[in-house]
């Protein structure tokens, strides 16, 4: 009987499945990628998470009883209640060794910081700040009920309302006319009429088409976009709040905080937040590079877990 020596890392964060094979020693043995693993945006998810699991162990020469802990980090996990929802996306067959369902947050903030304490703050698909203090205490924006709207759905549909509305000058013409071109109109009148349609009648690919409009809404605010500026700041200052929030419950003065998402680690976005932490005159927030992906967080979980020294993986 071959000897359980592989870790299996999950991230179930975002639009996409990412699985990650490793060996005891620290090796990559193989990645695979899959659908959405979020049940509140795809009905399939489970299944998903579960093809690109089987996909993973095939690329590594594997299967799944030669895994000895698996670690799964997956949007909307919140607590133990989950269990309920949560087991189905690892429960495959053979698949029967030690299981830590975790949010995706929590191996976000274990891949960026390598479980040093920290904040991490995440936007992009979607948004989230978290942080680990010096008590090993897990705090997020979310616990105050504080929400930071800096998704990238958030930002084109507030760049969206702003043009409708009239708040443009010559500085918004290139924003316009790709903002034109991506919901396939010819003019603001008729893009105002599709506004008044509801622009997507399914709210998922209303939010998906939005959310794809992202990149242009930061590039624009980089260009000079006075539109585009007033939206991000907003998004910014939000991100500001629910990250000191977050940060005032850390004893010492020095902070970390590492980046995530595309949104937030666009230049303008990344620029203008670095500047408002850095103001801050009662903690020292200095604005870090994640160090490893959110799937590798879950490995280096994994190898905690099981008793390896996480500075194991290369």
């Amino acid at each position: 009987m071959m000897e359980r020596d592989v870790v299996i890392g999950i991230d179930g964060g975002g639009t996409s499945t990412r699985v990650m094979i490793c060996d005891l020693k620290g090796n990559k043995l193989a990645y695979a990628e899959g659908g959405c693993a979020s049940k509140y945006k795809d009905e399939n998810a489970s299944d998903h998470v579960k093809v690109t699991i089987e996909d993973a162990l095939a690329k590594a020469g594997r299967v799944a009883t030669d895994a000895a802990m698996l670690v799964a980090g997956i949007a909307g996990y919140e607590s133990e209640a989950d269990d309920a929802w949560i087991t189905a996306f690892t429960d495959l067959p053979g698949l029967h060794c030690p299981k830590l369902h975790l949010n995706d947050s929590d191996i976000a903030h274990a891949g960026a910081l390598q479980n040093r304490p920290g904040i991490i703050a995440i936007a992009g698909t979607g948004t989230m700040i978290m942080g680990i203090d010096e008590h090993d205490r897990r705090i997020r924006n979310l616990d105050y009920h504080q929400y930071a709207y800096s998704a990238a759905r958030h930002l084109a549909y507030d760049a969206v309302y702003e043009v409708l509305a009239g708040h443009r000058d010559d500085s918004n013409e290139r924003l316009i006319t790709e903002m034109l071109q991506h919901w396939q109109v010819n003019s603001l009148e008729q893009l105002q009429e599709l506004a008044r349609q509801g622009f997507q009648p399914d709210t998922m690919k209303r939010d998906q088409l939005f959310g794809q409009f992202a990149p242009q809404v930061t590039s624009a605010a980089a260009q000079g976009s006075s539109v585009a500026r007033r939206v991000c700041n907003r998004a910014v200052e939000q991100l500001q709040l629910g990250i000191e929030l977050v940060g005032s419950n850390f004893d010492q003065r020095n902070v970390e905080v590492a980046l995530i998402g595309s949104v937030i680690c666009s230049p303008y976005m990344c620029g203008k937040l670095t500047e408002l932490l850095t103001a801050n005159p009662i903690k020292n927030y200095h604005v870090v590079e994640a160090q490893f992906s959110p799937v590798v967080g879950a490995i280096l979980l994994a190898y905690k877990e099981l008793g390896i020294p996480t500075n194991v993986y290369t």
